[in-house]
């Protein structure tokens, strides 16, 4: 039997928690639209960002190493393919709606510009006149302004409750406020699920490319609690150094040791509260989806320790100033001769905002197209 969207729609209603988003009480789309005949709404959110330009770009974009670093570490695009996965296994053990974890995982690094983080910084520091830069509000920009693929509405058209778990994201800004939802509720728990595997696969794995990379050692991560943890939980082989699978071992522990411990006290924590509905766990006073104190305080730890080892390494801070100087290139000559775009951010100028519209353009660019495009801007100007 090949399944129509009502019968996918029943088995959403089959096999989800009572707490979970059901894609046919979806609120909708900004422009209205037919849903299609095999997909659920969320299904189609998720086939529209994978299509969508800016993500294709992220397989060019920093997540902790350039890209031409090397062919091993990871970019921003499978980093998204990384928490994409972690989310849809907690999806799936937690109950709630699988397709809608999965499309928040895949848009919520849309907006990044070039150079990740260091990118993030210097574009901040440019558009101060137009209230700044943050990539996950340049995220809801994308899809619901800067995609041009179809002919009614710009942006994706993507469902409220997309919409809503991508602006629910962790920031030190009120990004709910800022697009119109209520600022007094919480994410959904599928919004919750999105946002602690993103945290849980950029450490993981900045870690894991830190080991690649030598600028981090077995021997320097003995303080850790959680390295030892991992140690401790694996069945480890003396040959697994020379072969080269120790590393790769230990990092699965960590996530498979963090997932675990985010089952469990989401466990409890979904038990005390019995949410008969999403609205239940958005009006709670917080998260479901949360890691043990213990865990919180390990993550903390580690967090300090990339930072200060890695994050702050010579080798990565040589990087940033190179990437600071190109942004800077970049913006300030086509913010003085707005020809240098391509003709799509051109247009944009016209809406009396012309640092918005170069920010935008800059923010779209790759590693690679950056550094060459400011390198000939420089010959240029």
């Amino acid at each position: 039997m090949i399944r129509d969207r009502g019968q996918l729609e029943k088995v959403e209603r089959a096999i989800l928690g009572p707490w979970a988003l059901f894609g046919a009480d979806s609120r909708g789309r900004a422009h209205p639209e037919a849903e299609p005949a095999r997909r659920t709404a969320f299904q189609r959110d998720r086939d529209r960002i994978i299509h969508a330009a800016a993500f294709r770009r992220l397989e060019y974009k920093t997540q902790a190493f350039l890209n031409d670093a090397g062919d091993y570490y990871r970019t921003r695009l499978t980093h998204t393919l990384e928490t994409a996965q972690i989310g849809r296994a907690l999806a799936r053990a937690l109950a709630v709606n699988e397709d809608l974890v999965e499309a928040i995982c895949l848009a919520h690094d849309l907006g990044h510009p070039p150079f990740g983080h260091v990118g993030e910084a210097v574009l901040d520091r440019l558009a101060s006149a137009v209230g700044g830069f943050d990539h996950n509000l340049q995220a809801w920009r994308i899809v619901t302004q800067l995609e041009n693929r179809y002919r009614g509405w710009p942006g994706l058209n993507l469902t409220w409750e997309t919409l809503e778990g991508m602006m629910r994201h962790e920031t030190d800004r009120d990004l709910a406020a800022q697009t119109g939802f209520d600022p007094g509720l919480r994410g959904s728990l599928e919004a919750q699920v999105a946002n602690i595997s993103d945290s849980l696969a950029y450490q993981a794995h900045d870690l894991d490319d830190g080991l690649q990379s030598g600028l981090l050692h077995r021997e320097d991560l003995g303080s850790l609690e959680i390295w030892r943890l991992c140690e401790q939980g694996g069945a480890w082989r003396p040959d697994d150094d020379e072969a080269g699978t120790f590393r790769h071992l230990v990092i699965r522990e960590l996530i498979g040791q963090q997932i675990e411990d985010v089952l469990s006290d989401t466990a409890i924590r979904l038990e005390a509260l019995s949410p008969e509905s999403s609205m239940d766990v958005q009006s709670h006073s917080e998260d479901v989806v949360v890691h043990s104190e213990r865990f919180r305080a390990m993550k903390s730890e580690l967090s300090e320790f990339l930072l200060e080892r890695m994050y702050q390494h010579e080798r990565l801070q040589a990087v940033a100033r190179r990437a600071r100087d190109s942004i800077e290139v970049i913006f300030n000559a086509c913010l003085a001769r707005p020809d240098y775009m391509p003709h799509f951010w051109r247009t944009r100028l016209a809406n009396g905002k012309p640092v918005r519209a170069v920010v935008d353009f800059t923010a779209a660019l790759t590693d690679r197209s950056a550094l060459k495009l400011a390198d000939q801007l420089s010959r240029v100007n």
